[in-house]
């Protein structure tokens, strides 16, 4: 008689559904199509096969969390793109075994405590336990033997729970080992865990778990749990993940509190794909998650900028129905503040007023924070306004970030009355910072007398002075040519304990650049000897006009090397400048080119076929027109060799935004008609110069005729 043979397909529906509560990019393929099963009878003339037994049996192995991730990993995620991890292309369908599907990745209930039956003793035991925190670890072995009553089990883990230093918690433990009373439970070595877990003790953590494994000791979720928290702390966090991969391989399912610490795990490794594959997989389960679990999404795609995973989140707490809580905004905010999304976050800041929450200081300070940087000048006084009407939480620190904003958008009277407010509370009084800030906007504004009687100020109320606000000042002496009140101030400074970096020697290079009198130059210089002998001597060569180019080229490679990267191209542009108020432009085309040789103007020129530029935003003003006479040198010989030529040429200076910045584009466009160059403003973009091909051909045709008609 044939045999009826039933089998279940997976047959899944690709029409558009979608999910409206989050993203397109973050759709799960465990929540995405609708899946449906129908039942095939077939005929066949033979008896039924047996089942092959590897279909039958139990499933033996426990996978470890990467094998069960790596399906929904090449499912869900796409390759990361170059600058970040993100979910692009739609994920696709992955059959799933009816009769052994995937199991849950997580416990959705704690494990529970051990309850302690009542101890008539318990008051006696503690008050000796607080005798054995008292003792030091010398006589700590000596007044274990004035215990009241026996160790027994319950005795023992009162006083184990009791004791609060992990040198004493520890102590104990082994005395207990060597006592030989009772056997030694799980729930002995998690106590003492939790205190070395206060302590940060990572490295005793893992030697007690360890020999809990010898001594065959079951690891519960509670010793999982702390020893995965406790690399977390210790950030240790690759440990953290060995953890939890053999937690999963014992077949032990962690508790929502280890679920979320080591998501934080992978979360600060970066690990953007690793982190989403496990809420998924989470979110699969039935978890729902908490603020925390949020907070550390908010905060791993601000990290890497991503404004799409940002709101993700969002969407995703809305799904779940989980409302923002203080940390949440503040996470999300400072996340904001990364990706460069300003109005959203002002958008997110209203959101959390309206829901009823007061900013504490954190919330306010990265609001500040973000309007400074996208020069919100406006909605940060508005802002600070609101904080004053509503009188909001304010520390020290929130103070100081309105100061640095201050000084970013030159808001000079704005900045005086937050320094005076704060001179007026007894809790937030200025600090070296907060005097930084203020000599940084009276330097950058020219007001010379207010930043010396601010220095003056700082010395009798004794704050510290540290070496960017001694940069700021020196720069604004600088170019008030007051050379010996910037040598006073450069010696005082140094007797205070300031140490000169290599922004202090760059400002002192450029007060070089700025002296006319060879006086005044001597002067500085000698400071200059003082904070970077080695820089000393590699301006003597540079002025010295008998310095051959190898000698140059040898010194100023050294001088690079022990120069922080930041601060190169700045020495540069300082020495070039030097040589252009010595007169010495030979040397300085020589410095130009020695720059470019070692990659300190990587965007100095850039050529599509129809347009040549000239990027001169990272230049100084010498170095700037240096660059212009270069150029311009070099069209000329490719017109002559006449080869080809795009139609446009522009020059780009940029324009600054701060009132204070100096105009490059003003010193440029003089150079320009000094050297009769056929560059002139455009229309369409500010801070840009452009020509013509026939522009270029014709000035260089002039040039060369000009030599003929005089002869």
């Amino acid at each position: 008689m044939a045999a009826a043979l039933s089998t279940a397909l997976d047959v899944h529906f690709t029409g558009n559904l979608s999910d409206t509560k989050r993203p397109n990019i973050f759709k799960s393929p465990l929540r995405q199509h609708p899946t449906r099963r129908f039942t095939i009878l077939c005929s066949s003339s033979k008896s039924p096969q047996k089942a092959s037994p590897n279909l039958i049996e139990p499933y033996q192995k426990n996978p470890s969390l990467s094998e069960q991730l790596k399906p929904l990993s090449t499912t869900t995620l796409s390759k990361p793109t170059k600058d970040q991890t993100l979910l692009m292309s739609k994920p696709k369908s992955t059959w799933v075994n009816p009769t052994r599907p995937k199991r849950s990745v997580l416990s959705l209930q704690r494990q529970k405590r051990s309850s302690y039956s009542y101890n008539p003793q318990v008051r006696e035991l503690r008050r000796f336990a607080q005798k054995l925190n008292d003792c030091d670890e010398a006589a700590f072995l000596a007044t274990l033997e004035e215990i009241p009553h026996p160790p027994t089990r319950e005795n023992a883990l009162l006083i184990l729970n009791c004791l609060k230093p992990w040198q004493k918690t520890r102590l104990f433990l082994n005395w207990i080992k060597t006592q030989n009373l009772f056997p030694l439970e799980t729930i002995f070595y998690n106590v003492t865990m939790k205190s070395l877990r206060f302590g940060r003790q990572f490295q005793l953590m893992e030697d007690l778990a360890h020999e809990m494994i010898s001594n065959e000791i079951e690891l519960d979720n509670i010793t999982y749990s702390t020893i995965i928290t406790c690399a977390k702390k210790c950030n240790d966090f690759d440990k953290a993940v060995e953890w939890f991969e053999r937690m999963y391989k014992t077949g032990l399912m962690p508790d929502e509190v280890t679920y979320s610490a080591i998501l934080d795990v992978y979360a600060k490794l970066g690990s953007v794909e690793e982190a989403l594959n496990l809420y998924e997989r989470g979110r699969a389960s039935g978890w729902i998650p908490d603020h925390a679990t949020f907070s550390i999404l908010g905060r791993m795609f601000g990290a890497s900028g991503d404004y799409d995973g940002i709101n993700f989140v969002l969407q995703e707490m809305k799904s779940v129905g989980v409302q923002p809580n203080l940390v949440v905004y503040n996470t999300l905010l400072e996340a904001m503040g990364k990706v460069g999304k300003p109005g959203l976050a002002r958008s997110l800041f209203k959101e959390m007023i309206e829901s009823g929450l007061t900013p504490d200081e954190k919330t306010l300070t990265a609001l500040v924070k973000i309007y400074g940087k996208a020069r919100w000048a406006r909605d940060a006084l508005e802002l600070w306004e609101q904080m004053r009407s509503n009188r909001w939480p304010v520390d020290l620190i929130l103070y100081n970030t309105l100061l640095n904003m201050c000084a970013d958008l030159a808001l000079e009277e704005e900045a005086e009355r937050l320094f005076e407010d704060m001179k007026s509370l007894e809790y937030c009084s200025p600090d070296s910072w907060s005097y930084t800030a203020m000599l940084n906007i009276y330097g950058s504004g020219g007001k010379v007398d207010k930043a010396v009687k601010l220095f003056e100020e700082m010395s009798e109320l004794g704050v510290e002075l540290n070496v960017m606000g001694c940069t700021c000042l020196i720069q604004c002496l600088g170019k008030t040519k007051r050379i010996d009140d910037l040598v006073r101030v450069f010696s005082a400074s140094v007797e205070r304990g300031v140490k000169p970096d290599d922004r202090l020697c760059g400002c002192l290079l450029s007060v070089v650049s700025l002296c006319e009198e060879n006086g005044d130059v001597d002067k500085i210089l000698t400071c200059l000897n003082q904070a970077n002998p080695k820089l000393f001597s590699v301006v003597k060569l540079v002025i010295e006009e008998k310095t051959s180019f190898e000698t140059l080229r040898d010194e100023f490679k050294s001088i690079l090397g022990e120069t922080g990267v930041e601060a190169r191209r700045p020495f540069c542009n300082c020495l070039i400048d030097i040589c252009r108020s010595k007169k010495l432009h030979e040397r300085a085309h020589e410095l130009l080119y020695l720059g470019t040789l070692y990659g300190l103007y990587p965007s100095l020129h850039s050529k599509t076929v129809d347009e040549w530029c000239l990027d001169v935003r990272s230049l100084s003003v010498g170095a700037a027109q240096t660059a212009l006479e270069e150029w311009m040198g070099t069209l000329s010989k490719i017109v002559q060799r006449k080869e080809a030529l795009p139609e446009l040429f522009s020059a780009q200076t940029g324009t600054g935004t701060h009132k204070f910045s100096q105009g490059l584009a003003n010193s440029f466009s003089s150079h320009a008609k000094k050297l009769d160059a056929p560059f002139r403003q455009s229309e369409e973009k500010v801070g840009f110069f452009v020509a013509t091909r026939e522009d270029i051909v014709s000035w260089v045709q002039s040039r060369l005729e000009g030599p003929a008609v005089a002869a």
